[in-house]
């Protein structure tokens, strides 16, 4: 994968959707709800999944290396934490930034209870991830059984691209799938897979992200050759420029 920065001050995964393809027909849930209420629920599995991932990590591990190119583990979740962002600002405003806003100086009283919540400090990017993370979980459980994910009037903005919400989720949804296997394979957590039920959704949904070789640059590598027969999380991650395999097998392959 190559989701190493780009060197301009962007918000990191936040590139324009017509760029490479909207996941979802752009009047896909436009009167339609059952499309947006399944969206939903495939991001919340997938910042579940995500959020199960970041759970052992500690600032011992922030400096670990994770299949981003470039990154490191602290990086990523970063990162990861800001997509999350980015989605809040999409349905809640209708519109995603490429420049993060200035966060303002919380309360004493918000500080000492997100502290209390996820037991560390502003410095450790992987507390600031679980917050965010069981706080999205919050919001879509309570539209789990609704319409889909909080809808703006209008589709949501991004990089002055219109996008439907449930697009929105989708895209969502496969990038926190994916970074939460991220986060696990650099904590050495080969135990944490992509559940198979979910990585069969998104499978669909990544080939529509990617929809050719020239959406790839500079987001993702080259698709990794596997078995037809591979499980859906591993074509999932191998679609997507990652090898699903064991470390040490993936290099003996090599």
């Amino acid at each position: 994968m190559r989701d190493a920065p780009s060197g301009r001050d962007e918000r990191p995964g936040r590139d324009a959707p017509s760029e490479r393809g909207e996941p979802s027909g752009r009047d896909e849930d436009d009167g339609r709800d059952g499309h947006a209420a399944r969206a939903a629920e495939l991001l919340r599995r997938a910042v579940a999944y995500a959020l199960g991932a970041a759970q052992t990590i500690t600032p011992a591990l922030l400096a670990r290396p994770p299949p981003c190119a470039r990154w490191d583990l602290g990086r990523l979740l970063a990162h990861t934490d800001d997509s999350l962002a980015a989605l809040h600002e999409g349905f809640t405003d209708g519109a995603v930034a490429l420049c993060p806003p200035p966060h303002p100086v919380p309360a004493p009283r918000e500080a000492n209870r997100d502290a209390a919540i996820c037991g560390a400090t502003v410095d450790d990017p992987a507390a600031a991830f679980r917050l965010r993370a069981a706080r999205a979980l919050g919001i879509l459980s309570g539209v789990r059984a609704g319409s889909g994910p909080p809808r703006p009037p209008q589709p949501v903005v991004v990089a002055d691209a219109p996008l439907t919400a449930t697009a929105l989720a989708l895209a969502g949804a496969v990038e926190l799938a994916v970074h939460g296997w991220d986060i696990a394979r650099a904590a050495d957590r080969p135990d944490h897979a992509i559940p198979a039920p979910l990585a069969a959704r998104l499978l669909p949904v990544a080939h529509r992200l990617v929809p050719h070789e020239g959406a790839r640059h500079p987001l993702f590598g080259p698709p990794v050759a596997l078995s037809p027969s591979a499980p859906p999380d591993h074509r999932l991650l191998a679609f997507l420029g990652r090898d699903p395999r064991p470390p040490d097998t993936a290099a003996r392959r090599r």
